[in-house]
């Protein structure tokens, strides 16, 4: 079976980067509200000739936090630095990349809650005075240097902002949490990426995907790509709503946007722990699952969408699970 979510090749990756990220704020779909936001703090730093004060955007998995920190720096006209927090494993890494940003330049940094413990506290001082304290040599002989830093912007992303410790999380100045697209968002995404990717696609299709990518502009675009091969294979040069539907099918992806992992989570909550209260860890057992996959990707749209409750004692089963395995019955 076809997950849409699995990681693309290195080809279809530059694609995406490439070709289908917006530039301009204007060119991204939805976001009405975040936009009109960052507009005016971007604007007022400009006239300042300020850097734009330090950002954490987060919010489940594909909902475009890489994107709006790309739109960002190519709206201030400022170089764009871009890193991780696994990947910043030591202080002098963290200071190599410091040191090295131009004058109101913005680092981006991915999963900014993996930061290594040490490295975070190197980053307040940073983020806060623009300077950082590093210590040359050992025992009696040590000293302490201060560098000064250009000024520059920190975005940080995070799928899971609780992690974030609270000293790291007052020192973004802005907090803009990225929540699931609507269904007309996702219809207007799905025609923008269908005409950069030179796809012909009725408005029909465009609606059926939108309503089946779990309100994630990735995985419609990914289901999109996904229906632009079997069109390409099957020789039609359109895509229509009948051979959307043989996609969607192909790719197991139900009128609810709910895939076979989801199912088998709905399942085995109604089989095996009769409707809940079941914890997450429990629960990633049962399904031999890990449980960070369960809680940043899968959960939180089970729990937008109804189908999920969160509890005190647990994850329990909605109205809305038994009346969809009902249905299937």
């Amino acid at each position: 079976m076809l997950d849409p979510r699995k990681t693309e090749t290195d080809e279809e990756i530059k694609i995406i980067e490439n070709v289908l990220r917006p530039r301009k704020m204007n060119d991204v779909i939805g976001r009405q509200k975040e936009k009109d936001y960052l507009k005016i703090i971007i604007e007022a730093a400009r006239q300042r000739g300020e850097p734009i004060d330090h950002i954490i955007l987060h919010g489940p998995p594909g909902l475009g936090k890489t994107t709006i920190a790309q739109v960002i720096a190519h709206e201030v006209g400022t170089q764009f630095y871009a890193t991780s927090g696994p990947a910043i494993s030591k202080k002098g890494d963290l200071a190599s990349i410091l040191t090295s940003i131009d004058v109101n330049g913005i680092l981006f940094i991915d999963e900014i809650h993996r930061l290594n413990k040490a490295v975070e506290e190197m980053l307040y001082s940073a983020m806060e005075d623009r300077n950082l304290d590093i210590i040359i040599g050992k025992g009696p002989s040590a000293r302490s240097i201060k560098l000064d830093l250009n000024p520059f912007t920190i975005i940080g992303a995070t799928t899971r902002i609780g992690l974030l410790s609270s000293p790291l999380r007052d020192r973004f100045g802005i907090d803009l949490h990225m929540d699931f697209y609507s269904f007309d968002e996702l219809h207007l995404l799905v025609l923008q990426k269908a005409r950069i990717l030179g796809v012909d696609i009725d408005d029909i299709a465009a609606t059926e995907i939108a309503e089946r990518a779990r309100r994630t502009p990735r995985i419609a675009i990914k289901i999109l790509k996904r229906i632009r091969d079997l069109s390409q294979v099957k020789g039609q040069k359109k895509i229509d709503k009948a051979i959307t539907l043989e996609g969607l099918k192909m790719l197991g992806i139900d009128s609810f946007g709910l895939d076979s992992l989801d199912r088998r989570i709905l399942q085995t909550l109604v089989n095996n722990f009769k409707g809940g209260p079941v914890g997450l860890s429990t629960l990633a057992a049962a399904l031999s699952e890990d449980i960070g996959t369960l809680q940043d990707v899968y959960e939180p749209f089970l729990l937008k969408e109804g189908f999920l409750s969160r509890t005190p004692k647990g994850r329990v089963i909605t109205e809305k699970t038994l009346r969809y395995f009902n249905k299937d019955e």
